[in-house]
C-alpha cells in the first residue's frame, strides 16, 4: 500500500471530484449503526459498499435504514451490497476491494459475532487484553488483502485497536491507520461532567485532550475512578484551562448505559467522526481532532490532529497538550492493567497477573508470549476453552 500521505492525496482528488467510496466490512451491530449514520450524512458523493457474509441479513438491514433514511428526507447516498464474502478468504477479500477501489475501509467483523467479550472478561479478569488473538483475526486477512489489492484506501479499524494494530506493525504486517471506539466513548462523559460541575450550558464547547488505553475508558465508564492512575487529561473553555478535581470528573463519567448492543452506537459514531472529521477537513481547510486507539501503530490511544490544506493534507498526533513521549508511557501504564505488558517483534506478550487470573477463573493456561502467527491458535483456544464453556453456563 501506497504511504498515508500518497493515500490522502488520492482521498482529495476523489473528496474535489465528489466521488467518495466508504466500503464497511461486516453488518453487525457496529456496521449496521455505521450505515445509518454515513447514510443520515445526506451526502450524494458518498458512495456505502457494504461487504458481508449473509446476503438475506444485509439486505434487510441495509434496507430499513434506506427507507428510514428516506422518510426522514436524509438519504442521497447510493448503498451496495457485496453479499457472500468470506472474511477467512484472502483472496475474495482482495478481489471485493479490487472491485471497488474503496477510500475508507472500515473492518466491523468479529471473529466471535454477537458476543461482547467484556461481559466475560470484566467480572471475572477485569482486563480486556485476553481477547487480542480473536481481536487480530480479521484485520489481518483485509490488510493481507488490501496490500494484494494494492488500494489507497484509508484503514479502520474497529475492535481493541490499542494492541492490535500495534501488533500488526511490530511483525511488520500492512496495518490500518486508525482505530476506533475506546478512548472516544470517554471524551463526551467527561465534556458532560465538567459542564455539570462549572455550571457550563454549552458543554460541546469544551475541549478535553486525553491519552489513555481501553482499560481506563472502562474503568471509569463503568465505575467512575482510575484505579489510582493520574490521567493525562487537559480541559478548556473559551480559550483558557479549567482544573477540576480528576476525582470529581471521572466520578461523574459513571452513567448508565446499555449492556447489548445498543453500546456499539458509540462505536460507530467513532468510525463516522473519523471518516467525516477528515472528509470536513479536506473540503474546508481547517483543522480537526479526533481520537484514535493504535494509530500510527502506537499502544494505546491518542488525540490526533488532521490539518489540510493547499500542500495536501497532515495527519499526526496531536501533541500540544502532552508530550508523545508522556502519551506513550501513560498508555503503557494503562494497558499493563488491560493484561499487556509488552508488544515487540511481532509478539504480544501477557502480564503474569493477567495469566493468574484466567487459570484461577477459567482454568485455562494462557501463554506467556503470542507471537504473530500463533494468534489463530490462541484465538481458537480461548473460543474453545473459555467463551463456549462461559456461555453454556449461561444457557
Amino acid at each position: 500500500m501506497e504511504t498515508l500521505e500518497k493515500r490522502l492525496d488520492i482521498l482529495k482528488e476523489h473528496i474535489n471530484a465528489e466521488n467518495i467510496t466508504v466500503m464497511i466490512m461486516g453488518l453487525g451491530s457496529v456496521g449496521t449503526y455505521l450505515l445509518d449514520y454515513l447514510v443520515g450524512k445526506d451526502d450524494p458523493a458518498v458512495k456505502i459498499i457494504v461487504v458481508g457474509r449473509s446476503a438475506e441479513k444485509m439486505e434487510s438491514n441495509c434496507n430499513i435504514i434506506r427507507i428510514s433514511a428516506l422518510i426522514r428526507r436524509r438519504n442521497r447516498s447510493q448503498v451496495i451490497i457485496e453479499p457472500n464474502v468470506d472474511f477467512n478468504d484472502i483472496g475474495q477479500i482482495a478481489e471485493c476491494l479490487k472491485k471497488y477501489q474503496p477510500d475508507f475501509l472500515v473492518n466491523t467483523s468479529r471473529a466471535y459475532p454477537g458476543l461482547k467479550y467484556g461481559s466475560i472478561s470484566w467480572s471475572n479478569i477485569r482486563a480486556y487484553g485476553i481477547w487480542s488473538p480473536l481481536a487480530v483475526k480479521y484485520i489481518r486477512n483485509i490488510m493481507e488483502a488490501a496490500g494484494q489489492a494494492d488500494i489507497s484506501s484509508i484503514v479502520i479499524n474497529t475492535s481493541y485497536s490499542d494492541a492490535v494494530i500495534p501488533w500488526m506493525k511490530s511483525a511488520g504486517k500492512n496495518y490500518p491507520d486508525f482505530g476506533s471506539g475506546n478512548l472516544n466513548h470517554l471524551i463526551p462523559r467527561i465534556k458532560y461532567a465538567i459542564a455539570e460541575i462549572l455550571g457550563i450550558e454549552d458543554f460541546w464547547n469544551i475541549d478535553v485532550v486525553l491519552a489513555t488505553s481501553h482499560f481506563h475508558d472502562v474503568v471509569i465508564s463503568k465505575e467512575g475512578h482510575t484505579e489510582g492512575m493520574e490521567q493525562l487529561l487537559q480541559a478548556v473553555y473559551q480559550g483558557r484551562e479549567v482544573t477540576c478535581s480528576q476525582e470529581e470528573i471521572f466520578s461523574r463519567c459513571k452513567i448508565p448505559m446499555p449492556v447489548d448492543a445498543k453500546r456499539n452506537m458509540m462505536n460507530a459514531s467513532s468510525n463516522y467522526e473519523i471518516i467525516t472529521c477528515i472528509i470536513d477537513s479536506i473540503r474546508e481547510g481547517k483543522k480537526r481532532r479526533i481520537f484514535s486507539p493504535g494509530v500510527f501503530g502506537e499502544i494505546g490511544g491518542y488525540p490526533v490532529e488532521i490539518e489540510s490544506g493547499a500542500e495536501g493534507t497532515d495527519i499526526h498526533i496531536d501533541t500540544s497538550a502532552f508530550d508523545l513521549e508522556s502519551m506513550r508511557l501513560a498508555n503503557r501504564k494503562s494497558i499493563f492493567l488491560d493484561g499487556i505488558e509488552e508488544i515487540e517483534g511481532g509478539s504480544l506478550v501477557y502480564t503474569d497477573c493477567l495469566l493468574e487470573k484466567v487459570e484461577k477463573s477459567f482454568g485455562v493456561s494462557l501463554p506467556k508470549k503470542v507471537s504473530f502467527e500463533e494468534a489463530d491458535q490462541v484465538a481458537g483456544m480461548i473460543i474453545q476453552k473459555i467463551i463456549l464453556p462461559v456461555l453454556e453456563k449461561k444457557h
